[in-house]
């Protein structure tokens, strides 16, 4: 069963990839989930280049997120410090990649948190 689910995931992972790409203007916003923790990062597909990444392994967010409890919340705080680094790297617009996960939890947490600081999907 978890070995179907993981298959099911990363088939949609390969499909969505062929369709979504980013751009130093317009980045992907690529996102991946593990069991306790929750990544971002901002890829420029057309120089292949990581511009920005964010974790609850961060070291700004390592006080903050030893205070919170749950990882959806957690994952909230990523997105809000994400959001602020891009702006401030003049990144308005990304292109959401899920990564083949559902649009639930702490994904949906995580592009929460990115919005209310002003990034646009």
């Amino acid at each position: 069963m978890i070995k179907r689910k993981s298959n099911n995931r990363l088939r949609a992972k390969t499909k969505i990839r062929k369709t979504i790409s980013g751009t130093s203007a317009k980045p992907r916003l690529s996102v991946y989930r593990s069991l306790n923790h929750v990544y971002a990062q901002l890829v420029d597909d057309t120089n292949q280049k990581t511009l920005l990444t964010v974790s609850t392994l961060s070291k700004e967010l390592n006080e903050k997120v030893k205070e919170l409890k749950g990882k959806v919340s957690k994952s909230k705080v990523v997105g809000s410090l994400l959001a602020e680094r891009a702006l401030g790297m003049d990144i308005k617009e990304v292109v959401f990649d899920r990564n083949g996960y559902r649009y639930h939890g702490r994904i949906k947490s995580l592009a929460d948190g990115a919005r209310e600081k002003g990034l646009k999907f």
